[in-house]
């Protein structure tokens, strides 16, 4: 079990982690929250609809890691397409963002949270002995399995990686480059996930 994921009888997925493990999967789990940010209710608590009311934004984010967690929904896979065509492309996106980023968003913020609020728990129990199994239920699976997602979205865009070939070229990195760090745990995450989807494959 260590460094992959099982399936648990009934459904669910365990897995063992150390410390560290531990450690760097809830450091950036809270940096992906902080980077996704508050949802509306936090900022309004004393309106329960807004949420529910509120329309999202309309325009793409500023940041590239929040542009590639949210991004534009129609985008044209040929390639560059004409004046006309890119304008009615960005007008369709904004529509389709303004009413559905926020939702994007507590989903994703939701995600996170599980695998941080399992990671605090898991942390107690492994004081003192190095490391614990974390158990999770098929709906908790289903959030890591996102959140896992959303993280390498995240270090992959601070990587600047586009394709497969970018993929490859990281396993290349001398270990002085500043970057490798970040590479390994992006590839870590990578294997995490991988076997997290094998797990809960019918």
């Amino acid at each position: 079990m260590p460094g992959h994921f099982e399936p648990l009888p009934g459904g669910g997925a365990a897995v063992a982690l150390d410390d560290v493990e531990i450690s760097i999967i809830r450091s950036l789990a809270v940096q992906l929250l902080e980077l996704i940010g508050p949802g509306p209710a936090e900022d309004a608590p004393d309106d329960p609809l807004a949420e529910l009311f509120a329309d999202g934004p309309s325009e793409p984010p500023a940041d590239p890691v929040l542009r590639r967690l949210f991004p534009d929904a129609y985008t044209d896979p040929e390639g560059t397409p004409g004046p006309q065509r890119a304008d009615e492309q960005k007008a369709h996106s904004a529509e389709f963002r303004r009413y559905t980023e926020n939702d994007l968003r507590a989903g994703k913020r939701e995600n996170a949270l599980t695998v941080v609020r399992s990671l605090d728990e898991l942390a107690s129990e492994a004081a003192g002995a190095g490391g614990a199994v974390l158990k999770l239920t098929p709906q908790e699976s289903q959030q890591w399995l996102r959140a896992l997602n959303d993280l390498r979205l995240a270090i992959g865009s601070r990587l600047e990686i586009t394709d497969e070939d970018d993929t490859d070229l990281l396993y290349r990195l001398p270990d002085e480059d500043p970057r490798k760090p970040m590479v390994m745990a992006y590839l870590w995450l990578g294997g995490l996930q991988e076997t997290l989807v094998t797990t809960l494959l019918p």
